[in-house]
């Protein structure tokens, strides 16, 4: 997530619909919590979805913020692009997402910085990882299964 540009309409969110947002609306909706950035693991005989606490090696851990924004996906080439977004995708993002909100019809959470005026509340109101992952660089791949989290949403 960049900081909010400025030059954004209020509340554009409810005006526009996603497929339809700026490149700097789009990014502006991210609340940089990490959490689409931390490992995943799928079950494939039931296609359910399980969250780890280990972040993509380009994750700062301390500030939620990736470290190579531009390259991400040249360096990581399993790195979720959300945009377009499909159903596929939408499943692998956590409920609190910002786009997984509007895409259901669901309004900002209360914390979301564009309500706020506060890129730390995400943070604050327990959804950020900051502080709260670990490096894949630290974390061999086998012991990923050990290291499943359930959020608060």
């Amino acid at each position: 997530m960049t900081d909010t540009p400025a030059n954004l309409r209020p509340r554009y969110w409810e005006q526009i619909p996603l497929e339809s947002m700026t490149d700097a609306e789009w990014e502006a909706l991210c609340d940089g919590c990490g959490r689409c950035c931390l490992q995943k693991l799928e079950d494939e005989e039931t296609g359910d979805v399980y969250n780890t606490d280990v972040a993509c090696e380009l994750l700062d851990t301390g500030t939620c913020r990736c470290t190579n924004y531009p390259k991400r996906q040249t360096i990581v080439p399993d790195c979720l692009n959300i945009r377009p977004l499909d159903d596929d995708k939408l499943r692998w993002l956590p409920n609190s997402c910002a786009y997984k909100r509007l895409s259901e019809g669901r309004a900002l959470a209360a914390w979301h910085p564009l309500l706020s005026g506060d890129p730390g509340s995400v943070h604050v109101a327990g959804i950020g990882m900051a502080g709260r992952c670990v490096s894949e660089r630290d974390v061999p791949v086998s012991e990923f299964p050990l290291r499943l989290v359930e959020w608060n949403d």
